[in-house]
């Protein structure tokens, strides 16, 4: 019976519990479009409720429940709470004038994860940015965006990177690709600022940054930019996060996963050991 870890968004605990639920009716032999009459939704509900992507009602649940057989009052109360702690509001959601719904699955399961492993090409990956640069990056990619609008997108920003500060932090990993270091995002004053921010958030124990350099050339991750979640649960797979322009891609099939983490390791090994990875940084910082 699998349980939410403290630290768990709700986000995580929608897919612990429809994963439950589905394993549940595959046990029993029901098929989709049984379960959906049972609870009067449809085949697809169903669908949308065993990955996580929907909210869950107390008595569709416990119908369901007792449809698939759990009888045991212990194993029904402890699903009946966690379908009350899935359905609890992150506090993104009071972002969501301006953060899209694809981008909410991902601040939630950033929330939940145990370790984060991201390679950027352009950018300072957001949970190692200042506010400085981050609002530098975002009138760029905003330029119509007001004032007002600008500050709450630097303060959803500010917000997530908290993770890194609670009592039980994910580990973070982040390899940048030397043009993202480079690039001079906001000016020079905004740039020796991020840099010295990467520089200081190198000497926590949780935190790894490495650099992959320009004199490597080509290397494993041609395909751009990603991020790879993992979660403390034992039931959840790791999900690999691919962002576009106005949408993103969720991966967690195991040969997916499997592939992006190969490319991750290469990267690793190929990119500057940490410590050199903070001496370039600091040799940039003198050069900026």
């Amino acid at each position: 019976m699998p349980t939410a870890q403290p630290g768990s968004g709700s986000t995580v605990r929608r897919i612990l519990l429809g994963s439950q639920l589905r394993r549940l009716r595959e046990a029993k032999g029901v098929s989709r479009e049984e379960a959906g009459y049972e609870i009067r939704a449809s085949e697809s509900k169903i669908s949308r409720m065993e990955l996580g992507r929907v909210s869950f009602k107390d008595r569709d649940v416990a119908d369901l429940l007792t449809m698939y057989g759990v009888t045991d009052e212990t194993e029904r109360e402890a699903l009946l709470n966690l379908t009350r702690e899935a359905n609890a509001t992150g506090w993104w959601h009071s972002y969501g004038d301006i953060l899209p719904s694809w981008f909410q699955v991902y601040v939630g399961l950033e929330e939940a994860a145990s370790v984060i492993r991201t390679y950027e090409v352009q950018f300072v990956p957001g949970l190692l940015q200042t506010a400085d640069y981050a609002r530098a990056v975002i009138v760029a990619g905003q330029p119509n965006a007001s004032a007002a609008e600008v500050e709450r997108r630097v303060g959803l920003r500010t917000q997530r990177q908290l993770i890194l500060n609670r009592e039980r932090p994910p580990r973070l990993w982040a390899v940048l690709d030397e043009a993202a270091l480079r690039r001079p995002i906001g000016g020079r004053e905004v740039m020796r600022g991020q840099i010295q921010h990467l520089i200081d958030s190198a000497a926590h124990s949780h935190v790894t940054i490495q650099v992959m350099p320009f004199r490597f050339g080509a290397h494993a991750a041609e395909g751009g930019p990603f991020t790879l979640l993992r979660f403390p649960e034992p039931d959840l797979p790791d999900v690999v996060y691919l962002e576009q322009l106005t949408s993103a891609l969720y991966l967690d099939k195991r040969d997916d996963v499997d592939q992006y983490t190969e490319v991750m390791e290469r990267l690793s090994v190929d990119g500057l050991p940490p410590d050199r990875s903070v001496d370039l940084l600091a040799r940039i910082l003198k050069e900026t």
